[in-house]
């Protein structure tokens, strides 16, 4: 079983780390102080007030197991089996940069050396980010293709029949690479035999004991459905008496949709139905600096063509230069988002409740190019600026449609806990203009639940290459 094996490959994944730290280490002196020189830029300072190799080398011990116990503290031993690889890299930059900070340390307390080279220093920071990166990803591709085949596979029993089960099974699946291996499940509704995708139902509840007894599981799965929760104590109990490690996986998918978080009342474990970090203060704060920011630069480098579209508008069709439309944002309050006038000008009542269709003749030609390249969406900088908008968001519709989707789409209100922006998740993946409404929201609540700076500044650049021209625009 897996388990016998993980701390010999913990053992030898950190042997290989401290292998891998310490060749860094030499490899940057010799990039610094022997090739690097041959370039002119590079060779200032280098020949002269440097420490030799014999004195650098005084320093691994000291920096391989302090770089190991960063490397534990950042999340870089936790298993990595059906989870994002994404974090490793920002892990691996945090505990590098630690390291940094440990290097200079034990430098000037320990050594009391005042000169090492600062060079040198920030080249093994670097060299040993890419390495061990680079490592993690060849580590991380051998396993999978290892479990693809059958090796180092994770057995699990699963408790419980339900849609948790279904959705579980359906998941390991789907990934072969995570190395699951669904021994099978106990329930006491279904039949023994009946099996789905393969995978039976291998006796009732009352055999959760002896089946442990008699196998050697890595992990144990329950999936009772909702109405089984009265038996959820006598079943953790068994569990915990094995030793084996033991997951809960909820049938509430219809109550609490995506991902909960629990907070912790005095001792009282809560659970919240909804995580959205923009709830959070210094959150909001940071994202509201960014969009002032960005929204003051926008003006600024936009403002030419701001001007230029202003002036075609004006010249080209009757009507106001710009068109001022009621829509709904944060809190679900109300507020006039700006947008260069594309269209004729139209009574308010056709405006509040009509699409705009394919060949619409109330579009102007300038106003067909402007929607089409998303030149009419600039003025919306100043939403920004005001407070009304973000630079990216769910973007937001208009009262008519709001109350219209809010009773027939899921979940649609969620999305009004956050500002609307100017670009967003669900536009950068095509979802804009006439396209899918369920498949919009899907990708705004997927936004709202993981918004991070990081994720905001991601949107913005795809934005760059995915999102200006609008396929969708009519």
């Amino acid at each position: 079983m897996i388990k016998d094996n993980q701390k010999t490959f913990n053992k030898l994944h950190v042997i290989i780390d401290a292998v891998l730290i310490a060749g860094t280490y030499l490899l940057a002196y010799s990039l610094r102080f022997k090739i690097l020189t041959i370039i002119p830029f590079f060779s200032i300072g280098a020949e002269v007030n440097y420490y030799t190799l014999d004195h650098m080398i005084l320093y691994l011990p000291y920096l391989v197991p302090g770089f190991l116990i960063f490397y534990q503290m950042c999340g870089l031993y936790l298993p990595r089996r059906a989870k994002s690889n994404r974090p490793d890299f920002w892990n691996t930059i945090k505990a590098n940069l630690l390291g940094l900070m440990y290097f200079i340390t034990i430098s000037f307390f320990v050594f009391r050396d005042s000169d090492v080279s600062r060079g040198f220093s920030f080249l093994f920071i670097f060299v040993n980010i890419i390495i061990s990166y680079i490592f993690r990803k060849i580590l991380q591709r051998i396993l999978s293709a290892l479990r693809r085949r059958g090796h180092n596979l994770k057995h699990v029993l699963l408790v419980g029949y339900s849609k948790a089960a279904e959705s579980y099974i359906d998941r390991i699946r789907a990934n072969p690479q995570w190395g699951y291996y669904v021994y099978g499940i106990l329930d006491d509704t279904m039949e023994k035999g009946t099996q789905y995708r393969k995978i039976p139902v291998v006796g009732t509840m009352e055999d959760l004991s002896t089946m442990i007894a008699d196998n050697q599981f890595d992990e144990i799965a329950i999936t009772i459905s909702i109405s089984k929760y009265d038996s959820l104590i006598d079943i953790v109990k068994i569990c915990e008496k094995s030793g084996i490690h033991t997951k809960f996986i909820p049938d509430f998918r219809n109550v609490i949709p995506t991902l909960p978080y629990l907070e912790d009342l005095a001792g009282l474990p809560v659970i919240n139905i909804r995580n959205v970090p923009l709830t959070n203060s210094w959150n909001k704060f940071i994202k509201r600096s960014v969009d002032i920011f960005g929204s003051v630069v926008g003006i600024v480098l936009f403002a030419l063509p701001m001007l230029l579209v202003a002036f075609l508008v004006k010249f080209t069709s009757p009507g106001p230069v710009l068109f001022i439309q009621t829509r709904v944002g944060l809190g679900n309050k109300e507020f006039n988002m700006y947008k260069f006038r594309s269209m004729t000008v139209q009574s308010d009542k056709k405006e509040k409740i009509a699409w705009t269709t394919v060949k619409d003749a109330r579009v102007t030609g300038v106003g067909k190019f402007i929607r089409k390249t998303s030149l009419d969406e600039l003025p919306q900088f100043f939403n920004v600026l005001f407070g009304n908008m973000s630079l990216v968001g769910p973007r937001p519709e208009r009262p008519h449609f709001v109350e219209k989707f809010k009773e027939e789409i899921p979940r649609y209100m969620i999305k009004h806990q956050v500002r609307p922006g100017m670009t967003g998740w669900a536009q950068i993946n095509g979802y804009r203009g006439d396209t899918s409404i369920p498949k919009r929201i899907e990708h705004d609540l997927y936004y709202v639940e993981n918004w991070t700076l990081g994720f905001d500044i991601m949107i913005l650049f795809l934005t760059i290459f995915r999102g200006f021209i609008n396929r969708n625009a009519y």
